[in-house]
């Protein structure tokens, strides 16, 4: 039971992760129906940016995760304005190929500016672990759990309750009467890719004291989060959350009681299943056209 329980709190807290990376593709594929193949590398630029700003800076945790965020964030936002914008009425395969050469570029720029060692930072806090049926809950996997399900209500109140979330869903449904209506259809596109990223970001920042940081992580994160995201119903906010924690405790049972080889495998398993038997995840997302 104890051996069971500290793979479940390995998987929660891996699941968490994959689920914040998976919310940053499934926000963005609702408002584009672009699925950014370079999100990975804002994960990682969330976890490099937080080693600066903390570590080597010795800024205060909440100033550095916050420019972090912020950061990797902007830096989302001219993506979107340079590169995406300017060809978005192109086949979207082009589009597909474009976050494919972002993603080359944007790790080859973190390879020169932090080198090709690896980084670690301390946990956000240096308490006691939870000791549950002699299994460990770790410091830094209670602080992901709460960001992680801080970042999911915080995105069902902007959705819900907020015009500028509608005015998003909105765009989603139908560019065209969106714009009619008065909403500017452009920078609905545009405060979608700054959130996604942003989102990555997060992701980075609180995975970072769990691994080490390096300009090559992102790609692996940034494949299970888009694992996550398909087997939980792409473009679905609790899809994602069920997807991330889904694929995070089969991908610890997976490593606990058979190989450790089979970490990475396990979720191209699962996506190749989901893909098979039901192509709209477990949960789906509304059934909406879009032009």
């Amino acid at each position: 039971m104890q051996e069971i329980l500290q793979y479940l709190f390995s998987g929660i807290t891996n699941g968490a992760i994959y689920a914040v990376i998976a919310l940053g593709f499934s926000m963005l594929y609702n408002a584009t129906d672009l699925i950014n193949f370079a999100h990975g590398e804002f994960v990682m630029l969330g976890a490099l940016g937080l080693v600066t700003l903390w570590s080597d800076l010795h800024l205060p945790l909440p100033a550095a995760f916050l420019l972090t965020v912020g950061g990797v964030a902007l830096v989302g936002l001219f993506f979107e304005r340079f590169a995406i914008r300017t060809v978005r009425e192109s086949h979207p395969i082009a589009l597909v190929i474009i976050t494919v050469g972002a993603s080359i570029f944007l790790r080859g720029i973190a390879m020169i500016s932090w080198g090709k060692d690896a980084y670690s930072v301390s946990p956000f806090s240096d308490h006691a672990p939870l000791d549950i049926a002699g299994a460990k809950f770790l410091p830094q996997s209670i602080w992901i759990l709460l960001i992680t399900l801080l970042m999911v209500g915080g995105l069902w109140f902007f959705y819900q309750k907020t015009l500028t979330g509608k005015a998003m869903q909105a765009t989603a449904i139908h560019k065209r009467a969106a714009w009619l209506m008065g909403i500017p259809a452009e920078k609905m596109v545009l405060l979608a890719f700054v959130m996604s990223t942003g989102l990555g970001a997060v992701a980075g920042v609180i995975i970072a004291p769990i691994t080490m940081c390096s300009y090559d992580m992102g790609t692996m994160l940034g494949l299970k989060g888009f694992c996550a995201a398909m087997l939980g119903g792409i473009g679905s906010l609790w899809g994602s959350l069920v997807g991330g924690f889904l694929l995070g405790i089969l991908e610890a049972l997976g490593v606990g009681f058979f190989s450790s080889a089979l970490k990475d495998a396990i979720a191209f398993v699962l996506l190749l299943l989901i893909l098979y038997f039901r192509p709209g995840g477990i949960i789906k997302s509304a059934d909406v056209s879009r032009f």
